[in-house]
């Protein structure tokens, strides 16, 4: 018995052991995640740390995290049984940023200017609401349905939808949220980001400010193989750069949102794996390069700040948003933009409208082709900075569906042939929830 119990002893201690070992590294991971999680949900959208962590933080050794909020401070802090404290600070205009021990906090710092001008206009081109719109070829009983069924029944959890918005021909023809959210409730969009990145590029490129089709202005790049990646190369994930992106463990994608503090330098010292064009690999580094490029075809900071909100956000009335910056004070353009889902929808109208808001073209009309034409390698499932369903992703939908894709299921579709765009936000990704089955529901309620 106590041979067999001095066994047990040593196994339970190996365990701790390779817990320990195995886990200790992801703690400062772990930490940064909650605490930047629980300042953006509560000081962008005025959530209680107790529903942000129930929802946004339920994730897998997430949950380990213990977090705090000051109110007067504007701040949260996370830790894991008392080690790796990591803090988060709201500033007004900028969100929430995850800071090191290191940053300044009290160092001066600018912040967008916006002009969120009113109009008597309706939506989506001003704030009133919409006169109700029937549309003959609609069966509205079996739209209703399709969307009531994208969301959990009382006492479930397991589809976790928290709005879901169907508009066509610019009309909101169906509109869902989950309790404690509706149409003012700012929900980050995640990836959905790269997507308003690289629309800013169209913008630049359709001003005659910028030709994506040229290498790159990296200073750093012009003496070293890296020196005929262009722009587009990076757009359509296919610069060849060497990167991983797992968030399941340390990788270059949770380094570079947790420990970093200028976020767009991780992929820019990474070294060529690939020839450019030729491999398609996913990269949240990219992106924020692709800000880092951006920060530096502006002379000043403020600039840069407020060209994202001028010349695309507030200039569509995408009022609500607002993108997170890093410490060094560049827009995250991989991750971080929170907006209402009645926002996120002005943004597929935009693509659905070739780059035309109300009779002011943003982008040219060739853009909105060139982000949803397939890149090499990528199956047909990828075209820049947008995914597609050229290759059948959603056998049930169209293939000319393009959209904007986000951690945990954000979506904005785009669908040209059907005169139609669908915003779903929520929590749960493809394999939990049938993506397939709601746009086949929804599609289905056109008649023929």
């Amino acid at each position: 018995m106590k041979k067999f119990l001095k066994l047990v002893g040593i196994a339970l201690l190996i365990g701790v052991f390779y817990i320990g070992f195995t886990t200790y590294p992801k703690l400062d991971l772990i930490s940064g995640f909650s605490a930047k999680s629980i300042a953006s949900g509560h000081f962008i959208d005025g959530r209680s740390q107790e529903m942000i962590e129930k929802g946004d933080n339920d994730i897998k050794l997430i949950d380990l995290a213990k977090n705090k909020i000051n109110e007067a401070g504007k701040f949260a802090t996370a830790s894991v049984y008392g080690l790796k404290e990591r803090k988060a600070i709201y500033r007004e205009g900028l969100g929430a940023t995850l800071i090191d021990e290191d940053f300044d906090s009290s160092t001066p710092y600018e912040i967008p200017k916006r002009n969120k001008s009113r109009n008597n206009l309706t939506f989506p081109y001003g704030d009133k609401e919409q006169k109700d719109t029937v549309f003959s070829n609609v069966d509205y009983a079996k739209l209703n349905s399709a969307v009531a069924n994208a969301f959990d029944t009382e006492g479930t959890v397991a589809k976790r939808t928290r709005s879901l918005l169907v508009i066509y021909k610019d009309k909101i023809i169906a509109e869902k949220y989950d309790t404690g959210f509706n149409k003012e409730s700012k929900i980050l969009g995640w990836s959905m980001t790269k997507s308003i990145t690289a629309t800013v590029f169209g913008i630049l490129q359709y001003q005659g400010k910028y030709t994506i089709n040229t290498p790159a202005p990296i200073p750093e790049w012009k003496n070293d193989d890296r020196k005929i990646i262009t722009t587009s190369d990076l757009l359509h994930m296919n610069s060849g750069l060497a990167w991983e992106e797992d968030y399941t463990a340390i990788s270059d994608a949770t380094k570079m949102l947790f420990l970093s503090r200028n976020m767009g330098r991780i992929q820019l010292e990474k070294k060529v794996a690939y020839k450019p064009n030729t491999h398609w690999n996913y990269s949240s580094g990219t992106t924020n390069l692709l800000s880092y490029i951006l920060r530096n075809q502006f002379k000043t900071h403020q600039e840069y700040l407020d060209f994202w909100y001028s010349a695309l956000i507030d200039k569509i009335g995408m009022n609500s948003m607002v993108v997170e910056t890093d410490m060094a004070g560049n827009f995250i353009g991989s991750s971080y933009a929170w907006a209402t889902t009645r926002d996120w929808g002005k943004f597929g109208l935009l693509y659905l409208h070739e780059g035309n808001w109300n009779g002011d073209q943003l982008f040219d009309k060739s853009w909105a082709k060139y982000v949803a034409t397939p890149t090499n390698g990528s199956k047909g499932d990828y075209g820049a900075h947008f995914w597609l369903n050229a290759g059948g992703r959603y056998p049930d939908a169209p293939k000319d569906l393009y959209s904007a894709n986000g951690f945990q299921g954000q979506k904005v579709f785009i669908i040209p042939s059907q005169d139609l765009v669908i915003v779903r936000m929520g929590l749960t990704e493809d394999a939990k929830f049938d993506v397939n089955g709601m746009l086949k529901g929804i599609l289905g309620s056109f008649k023929k």
